[in-house]
């Protein structure tokens, strides 16, 4: 079963390649699936790839000048087709380098990036906290300067590889107003420690900041302009939470078929019955329209991120809602045999309800979407 066309070069390339790499994670995926912390045989999976290179630029190991979306989705979709930790730490790469790539010193992007790009060092953008979720401006963590130094105190939580990254890039509130640090893991006065278990397991942590002490030089760009970095960092991730999206329902909607294909009731395969022939026809239209959609906003960040936000945007939320809605029509066409735990599709069931909260929740995005369409329809 395909949606899928030729994509030309190097895009061909790059999703075989991540197809190949996603292949032979397969004996290992249900394990890492349940991890909450790396799994070292995912990590190694994906450093000896290379895959990684292609959240970064190339002058600093990467594999394109500037980080280019559609390549990002493309990985992210084979990866979370099979693996769910794969995917994750993937995207982390991007997600938790990019300010840093795109507002960070010469010298800080010499240090980290190259590291970042083959997976020897692990990055986390800690933004989220105890009470400040999608509204950045409620943030409380502080920075302050004393002396040549900045100290930095508060909390983060539910923060992405908290406890494995090398780095965090953190956003925190200073006079001038929202600044981004970059902060090394083993710095004296920052500790992690979990979160409560998620129904689909995360490499997640709190991260406290306890009188903080960084070099004026951990400053990644201007004084009170920390939240460009940012925005645009979703701006080119935020479409490759749709494609992890498509991918993840295309193999829900794979299980479902082959299961109902091979069984039986009322004298013929379930398939074959209208209720259930419903149900996966309509997942199928899912997948492919959302692909198609993810494509074309990955195909417009590519150009301009920032221009092209809520586009990144409507791919997300159509991609992560219908996910949730082919997820449960798969479950409900394979009945029982849905409910097993631990079932390659009862993992997809509990990984698709997370994606239309993380990285944007569908409410706050349906709200910049509307914002965006009253502004062009007058």
């Amino acid at each position: 079963m395909t949606t899928l066309s030729r994509l030309g070069e190097p895009y061909e390339s790059i999703r075989e390649e991540a197809r190949a790499t996603a292949s032979t994670l397969e004996p290992i995926a249900a394990a890492a699936d349940a991890c909450s912390e790396v799994h070292p045989g995912v990590l190694d999976a994906l450093r000896s790839s290379g895959l990684i290179r292609y959240t970064v630029p190339a002058a600093y190991g990467g594999a394109f000048d500037a980080v280019d979306p559609f390549a990002v989705c493309l990985v992210r979709e084979q990866l979370m087709a099979v693996c769910s930790h794969a995917d994750s730490l993937f995207g982390l790469q991007g997600i938790g380098s990019f300010a840093l790539a795109t507002a960070g010193t010469e010298e800080q992007k010499r240090e980290w990036l190259p590291r970042v790009a083959t997976g020897e060092v692990l990055a986390a953008l800690a933004l989220t906290e105890p009470e400040a979720g999608s509204d950045l401006k409620g943030i409380t963590t502080t920075a302050r300067r004393k002396g040549g130094s900045i100290v930095i105190d508060g909390r983060k939580s539910f923060i992405s590889n908290a406890g494995a990254a090398g780095f965090y890039t953190v956003l925190a509130k200073e006079a001038e107003g929202l600044s981004a640090f970059l902060v090394p893991a083993d710095i004296a006065g920052l500790t992690t420690t979990p979160t409560p278990e998620l129904i689909a397991p995360h490499v997640l942590g709190d991260v406290t900041f306890d009188g903080v002490s960084v070099p004026a030089s951990a400053r990644i760009g201007e004084p009170g302009k920390g939240l460009g970095p940012v925005l645009a960092t979703l701006a080119v991730f935020r479409v490759s939470v749709a494609a992890a999206a498509v991918g993840l329902a295309q193999t829900a909607l794979e299980e479902a078929a082959r299961h109902t294909q091979q069984r039986h009731q009322f004298g013929r395969p379930l398939i074959r019955l209208g209720p259930v022939a419903g149900l996966l026809a309509d997942s199928w239209a899912d997948v492919a329209s959302t692909r198609l959609l993810t494509y074309e906003a990955a195909q417009l960040a590519r150009q301009n991120p920032r221009l092209h936000l809520e586009h990144s945007s409507l791919a997300k939320l159509a991609a992560t809602e219908a996910c949730s809605r082919v997820v449960d029509r798969c479950v409900q066409a394979m009945g029982r045999w849905g409910l097993i735990h631990d079932s390659r599709i009862e993992r997809c069931y509990r990984q698709a309800r997370a994606m239309r909260i993380y990285e944007g929740a569908s409410e706050v995005i349906r709200l910049g979407i509307a914002r965006q369409l009253a502004e062009e329809v007058h």
